[in-house]
């Protein structure tokens, strides 16, 4: 791969230049302030009952007004969060084609291997940065709703969690390079990243969510613990999304 690092460089230089981290910045940052709405409702219960339905909501969507609570809450939003990284992944890749940069890309002196490798790279990088924001972002919002204090080791073993529920999702979005390569542009990836969280939920609620590859980041969050099945199933996901995609800008004639 030549001049991997420049390409890097380069790759990161447009998404500091581009308004969408900020914006999915600003996004993912409403998990946690929404889940903080939901713990000062049940925190008040005056308030829980001036707003009736909402009260409700929040017990089914929180249970009680505590840390573990709150963290599980976080966890399964990463889980579900594909959809944030999606978008970075068809941002990363479908731009391209939308801006119709893509044959200036190709007609740099750089590999496309280095290219895609690079763009792989920059999608790690945003998408960790975004769970660190939203993890941050709930410490915050739980401090100032004043949950009852726990001890440090379970504060610890939630980040613990909520990194492998992070790297477990930030590894399926892999197939989604491909099809915003092979899509030329934003529909196809995110059409394909809602159909994959949709089908999620239907198979997660029919008891088969460790065998689907996007079901199991929620498995996990919930349980704490896969099988070696599910591992098995996240790694080949990934590796055939890393190279489909690979494949494509290799193979596949990007002039058209």
């Amino acid at each position: 791969m030549n001049n991997l690092s420049q390409t890097v460089w380069v790759e990161l230089l447009k998404a500091r230049r581009s308004k969408i981290p900020l914006l999915t910045a600003l996004g993912i940052s409403l998990i946690p302030l929404g889940g903080g709405f939901f713990l000062i409702v049940l925190k008040d219960p005056e308030m829980a009952r001036q707003m009736g339905l909402i009260s409700a909501k929040a017990q089914i969507t929180m249970g009680a007004a505590d840390w573990p609570t709150y963290l599980n809450f976080l966890y399964t939003a990463v889980a579900v969060g594909i959809i944030f990284f999606s978008f970075v992944v068809s941002w990363v890749f479908g731009r391209e084609y939308s801006d119709r940069t893509v044959k200036d890309l190709l007609a740099l002196p750089t590999s496309r291997s280095a290219i895609v490798f690079a763009k792989f790279v920059v999608i790690a990088v945003w998408s960790a940065g975004l769970t660190l924001l939203m993890a941050l972002v709930g410490l915050c919002v739980g401090a100032l709703v004043g949950l009852p204090p726990v001890p440090l080791q379970v504060t610890l073993q939630g980040g613990v969690t909520l990194a492998i529920t992070a790297c477990l999702t930030i590894l399926l979005v892999t197939p989604i390079a491909f099809f915003a390569s092979a899509g030329h542009g934003y529909l196809a990836p995110m059409a394909f990243a809602l159909l994959v969280m949709g089908l999620s939920q239907f198979v997660g609620l029919a008891g088969w969510g460790e065998y689907f590859p996007w079901a199991i980041p929620t498995v996990y969050s919930q349980s704490g613990e896969l099988g070696w099945v599910s591992i098995v199933i996240v790694i080949l996901t990934s590796l055939v999304g890393l190279v489909a995609t690979f494949a494509w800008w290799e193979l596949a004639d990007q002039t058209h």
